[in-house]
């Protein structure tokens, strides 16, 4: 009789969370993507650019959407808010180094602009991701570029001048896929 309580205060005590998960919320995990899901993750814009769609931003442009739809996060011209500084140089003066871990939202931290233009598609702004049309992307990605001190506030930026963009920390990374010569490569390779 003691063994047979045990063992039925052992079940209760595991059937207990089970019960509590079955009135949880449903947050679809485990839930197959469609295929229009699946298709908007099939792309990535490499530094090359060759994948970045038609459309044009300023500089001028992107402070005006900047300020309808950045700024609350980020402060006025990137420079401050609840989430970490977007600029850290200046207009004409680009920070040049040395970058260190506080330092990665700082689109002047990026390897390639269009890694910026990429984010800001995919993620922003944060209430709605992937909201902001493809000139709105490009004006944003200018104006912060801009104000990083990395392009000029005149200068247009497209699908061929963005991967044109010199970028301060360009050399600041090591390749994503190593290359090794045959003799010294890897086994694990």
């Amino acid at each position: 009789m003691r063994c047979t309580l045990s063992l039925l205060a052992s079940v209760m005590i595991l059937a207990a969370p089970a019960t509590g998960l079955a009135q949880s919320p449903r947050y679809n995990v485990g839930t197959p993507l469609s295929q229009e899901e699946i298709k908007s993750f099939d792309f990535m814009i490499g530094p090359d650019g060759q994948e970045l769609p038609g459309g044009s931003g300023s500089a001028k442009q992107g402070a005006v959407v900047y300020a309808e739809r950045c700024e609350v996060c980020h402060g006025k011209n990137g420079e401050s808010g609840v989430l970490r500084r977007l600029v850290l140089g200046k207009p004409g003066a680009p920070f040049r180094g040395p970058f260190k871990p506080e330092h990665r939202d700082s689109v002047a931290y990026y390897p390639y602009a269009t890694i910026a233009w990429d984010y800001i598609n995919r993620a922003m702004p944060v209430p709605k991701p992937g909201s902001l049309t493809h000139d709105e992307v490009y004006a944003v990605t200018a104006f912060l570029l801009y104000r990083n001190g990395i392009i000029k506030e005149d200068e247009v930026m497209d699908a061929k001048t963005l991967p044109k963009v010199e970028m301060p920390n360009r050399n600041g990374f090591v390749p994503a896929v190593p290359v090794y010569p045959p003799e010294k490569k890897p086994s694990w390779w």
